[in-house]
Order: C-alpha cells, then sequence, then structure tokens
C-alpha cells in the first residue's frame, strides 16, 4: 500500500452529524471523495436533501435522516438507518452545534443547557450508539473549537464549557474503546472558518480577531476537511485520544 492508498476511504461508511450547512457539508462532500458513503444527520432535513445530492455527484451513496442530537433516541435512529441502509459504520464525525453570546449574568438556564445538550450530550449520544454497531478500526471525532483552549473576547460561556468537555470526553472514549473495541476517538479544534456560526458575530469581530491568528487569514473548510479524512484513514491509524488544533496558530497567541 502506497502512502496515498492509505488516505482512501474506499468501502467504508461514514455518519455526519450538522450535515446541512457550513463545516458539515464540506466534511460529507470530503469524505465522499474520498470514497466513503455516508449518511447525513440534521434537523432541516430539507437542506440535508442538498447535502445527499452534494455526496451523490462524487458517485457515492448517501442517506439524509433528520435528527436532533440532543435526543438519545434521534441518534439511535440515525445509528439504525445508517445499518440498515450501508450494513455498517466506520465513522461518525460529530460536528453537531450551537452557540450563545450571552454574559453569564444574563445567560437563562434554558440558554446554557441547550448548548450542553446538543454539543457535549449530543456528541456523547452519537457515540455511544456507533460504538455499539462499530467494528475494529473504526474512528470517532468529535468537532470541539479552539474555544475549548483559548478566550475570544465574546461572552460564550456555555459554548467554552461544551468544547472542552468534548476534549475530555475525547480522551476517556479513546481510554476506554481503542484497546478493547479497536474504535479510535479523536477531536479537532477548529479555529475561525466560515460557518453559521460565524456569520452572526458582530461587525468587525473577525478583523478584529485575524490579529492573533498567525496565518493571517481565516481557514478554508477544505483545510479542515483534509485533517479529517486523515484522520480517520489509515493514514491517522496510529492516533487515538487526541485534539488536532487547526486554527492558524489562534491558540499559540
Amino acid at each position: 500500500m502506497s502512502v496515498l492508498d492509505m488516505f482512501s476511504l474506499e468501502g467504508k461508511v461514514a455518519i455526519v452529524t450538522g450535515a446541512s450547512s457550513g463545516l458539515g457539508v464540506a466534511f460529507a462532500q470530503a469524505l465522499a471523495e474520498a470514497g466513503a458513503d455516508v449518511a447525513l444527520g440534521a434537523r432541516r432535513l430539507d437542506r440535508l436533501d442538498e447535502t445527499k445530492e452534494l455526496v451523490r455527484s462524487t458517485g457515492r451513496r448517501a442517506l439524509a435522516v433528520a435528527t436532533d442530537v440532543a435526543d438519545p433516541e434521534s441518534c439511535l435512529n440515525l445509528v439504525e438507518a445508517t445499518m440498515l441502509e450501508f450494513d455498517r459504520v466506520d465513522i461518525l464525525v460529530n460536528n453537531a452545534g450551537i452557540g450563545t453570546a450571552v454574559p453569564a449574568t444574563r445567560e437563562t438556564v434554558e440558554e446554557f443547557r441547550q448548548v450542553i445538550d446538543v454539543n457535549l450530550n449530543g456528541a456523547y449520544w452519537m457515540a455511544q450508539a456507533c460504538g455499539r454497531a462499530m467494528g475494529r478500526g473504526s474512528s470517532i471525532v468529535n468537532i470541539s473549537s479552539v474555544l475549548g483552549l483559548t478566550t475570544a473576547g465574546l461572552p460564550q460561556a456555555a459554548y467554552s464549557a461544551s468544547k472542552a468537555a468534548l476534549i475530555g470526553l475525547t480522551r476517556d472514549l479513546a481510554q476506554q474503546w481503542t484497546g478493547r473495541k479497536g474504535i479510535r476517538v479523536n477531536a479537532i479544534a477548529p479555529g475561525f472558518f466560515a460557518s453559521e456560526m460565524t456569520e452572526q458575530f458582530q461587525p468587525g469581530y473577525l478583523d478584529l480577531m485575524m490579529q492573533r491568528v498567525v496565518a493571517g487569514r481565516m481557514g478554508d473548510p477544505r483545510e479542515l476537511a483534509a485533517t479529517l479524512v486523515w484522520l480517520v484513514s489509515e493514514a491517522g491509524g496510529y492516533v487515538t485520544g487526541q485534539t488536532i488544533v487547526v486554527d492558524g496558530g489562534v491558540s499559540i497567541t
């Protein structure tokens, strides 16, 4: 096998949550281009159909399932539908996420819990459901954030806490499952990439943050997706329990 062959996902089946927009679309497309069939989960089924067609345009099979990751039963339904359609699950990308920018003294119980329910609990329910179905050689990637490692001038207690917790969850699941079940578990911590969340930032915020980015620019979603493909492929086969920071240098400033 050549080095390039090690990046192939031919014959693999991936699940991507939060696949209706932004980075989730980029992840789904990249996995398909690398050879995987892809099951897509998100709450907005109409938007999922667009991602499904994008995956199919690469020649791979696609399945779209309306999914609310905050609901454990919905997570089970996505995994069961994937097994019924493709008869296997090899890759899980826990990408579904939401954020708030509410000062800590004004954030409501409901606002905080909603972020934790989606970003942290939802990732756990998906990992749990997939962990029961996956075979040896499988891979789970939790999409954390550089805000799980540093701050960025916005009041994002719930979001930052959820993304930091994902890093801890990643380590523990890797310890539990890599040796015993053959399932690698890693996290990616993106910096600033174009997404629905960055579109909601106040005017001028990203320009200010670019002063902290050593690379001097926002990231290209394809760069992040390429990191994902490496991590879930045989090329990343000796990596587990790690958080791969892809942030243009924000975390070192």
